[in-house]
């Protein structure tokens, strides 16, 4: 983290104990004071702002990656017309260079996660020096932070990738902290959530505070722990698509048993389970997908074009439900192409976000059992998605049809099936298949380029300049 960076995220630290709920709905600033963390280890009302704020401050770092990860997947456009960087920054880059700006617009995805992680420091202070909280509560406490902590190290991951990122917050927020590679990222994320989960385990019946009605069904430190092991379950897959292998996938199988994955399911509601983010109008922040706040969202053309089809020629139930016409929006200044389609996902500002689903788990577990050598079990999982999801007929492959036909089908199944929640590009970088993602503009001043990772801001690496070792920075 830069050292105006890490300034400025101990500052949030403590404005995130400003954040209260008027209700167990909402998430809104209703205190204006800064209270120290000193302070709310003796005072248990504090320990419910704290919370809070950790789950405010990743709501917004999801719907960050999200946005992000939706443009250089080739899901979103954000054909704002009076500001071309949000598309330039994005899909053309440095022009001619087919790299991001590091002081552009597309390197973000960096200082909200490290300002959360800075809050969970001292989160995890809090509850350690508390006289209020039994052991079992310090259990809970702590295997919440930790939940929260792996949760936005993976959104740093996924968006650096092979550049790894930094893993370390420091006592002092003055003190760089070194950089540590992918692998080591993806082993600390996934020892952080299994200490999580051991930390629930001894948690007793419930947290010392109050989780929203998101986390309805994952409210207690024992069925907060399927909400751990489905992260572990997300965490394992991708690093076994990256260094972890063979070992990686039989971790991910393991979490994944553990998780809230209900294979049966059948309706939208059970392929829906899971844990949302909710929102809410100011002063709380309303969803930012969402058709009455963003009219400069437009959906890539190619999602009609590629869309499953029913045999009566009829689009998927998922498209039918998430894609809608709109007016044509067009690229300002020709940067790209025009779009006559939007979103449908979250039709008013109050509309919830999940943060992972049912829906997700079961197309893990058919990556889980095609890398592990069951191709029947992955088939009967796509299955599951196309017949139930999507309304369409079950695939007409079989154990016998190639691993990379039963693959294919399985990231055709998830760009639908999680469409706009953040996984279409980072699932084409897991398997090698950023070639086969459009690029609109192939000529000219503004070709379009697809990126493979976010670069580390230069503002971070202005604070690394003449420092060696794993201290400098990857591409710095």
């Amino acid at each position: 983290m830069t050292r105006s960076t890490l300034r400025t995220v101990g500052a949030l630290s403590l404005a995130s104990l400003a954040l209260a709920a008027c209700s167990q709905d909402t998430l809104n600033i209703t205190n204006p004071n800064s209270p120290t963390v000193a302070g709310a280890s003796a005072d248990p009302a504090a320990l419910q702002l704290q919370a809070n704020g950790l789950l405010r401050q990743h709501r917004g770092d999801m719907t960050s990656f999200i946005s992000n990860a939706g443009v250089f997947g080739r899901e979103l456009y954000n054909y704002t017309p009076a500001e071309g960087r949000n598309t330039s920054a994005y899909l053309i880059g440095i022009p001619g260079q087919n790299r991001l700006d590091p002081s552009g617009f597309a390197n973000g995805n960096w200082g909200g996660p490290y300002g959360n992680l800075r809050d969970v420091f001292n989160f995890k202070n809090t509850v350690s020096s508390s006289t209020s909280l039994s052991e079992a509560q310090k259990k809970a406490a702590m295997g919440f932070a930790r939940t929260i902590e792996a949760m936005e190290l993976l959104y740093v991951i996924a968006s650096r990738d092979s550049l790894g990122g930094i893993v370390q917050i420091n006592a002092d927020p003055q003190e760089l902290a070194p950089f540590v590679s992918r692998d080591s990222m993806y082993k600390y994320i996934l020892n952080t959530l299994d200490g999580a989960q051991t930390d629930l385990a001894a948690g007793g019946a419930a947290f010392p505070f109050t989780m929203h009605s998101g986390f309805a069904g994952f409210n207690t430190p024992a069925n907060f722990i399927r909400f751990n092991r489905a992260i572990a379950a997300r965490a394992a897959a991708y690093y076994a698509t990256a260094e972890g292998g063979a070992a990686a996938w039989a971790r991910a199988k393991t979490a994944l048993d553990a998780s809230f994955i209900n294979t049966a399911a059948t309706t939208a509601a059970q392929l829906n389970a899971g844990p949302f983010h909710i929102f809410a109008a100011a002063p709380d922040t309303p969803n930012p997908f969402s058709q009455s706040n963003n009219t400069t969202a437009y959906a890539h053309m190619s999602i009609q074009a590629d869309a499953p089809r029913k045999a009566d020629g009829s689009f998927d139930n998922r498209y039918l439900a998430k894609i809608g016409s709109r007016p044509q929006g067009n690229a300002p200044q020709g940067l790209g192409i025009p779009s006559t389609l939007g979103f449908n996902l979250y039709p008013t500002i109050t509309s919830s976000i999940g943060i992972i689903r049912n829906e997700e788990l079961i197309l893990l577990r058919a990556e889980i059992l095609l890398a592990t050598g069951d191709k029947q079990g992955a088939i009967d999982m796509i299955n599951v998605i196309r017949v139930n999801s999507g309304g369409l007929a079950p695939t007409t492959l079989t154990a016998a049809s190639a691993n990379n036909d039963i693959l294919t089908e399985i990231l055709l199944q998830k760009r639908y099936s999680l469409l706009l929640e953040g996984h279409r590009w980072v699932d084409m970088r897991r398997y090698g298949r950023l070639n086969l993602l459009p690029i609109d503009i192939t000529e000219g001043v503004n070709k379009h380029f697809v990126a493979k990772v976010q670069p580390i801001p230069q503002a971070e690496c202005l604070q690394r300049v003449g420092l060696t070792g794993a201290l400098a920075g990857p591409g710095c």
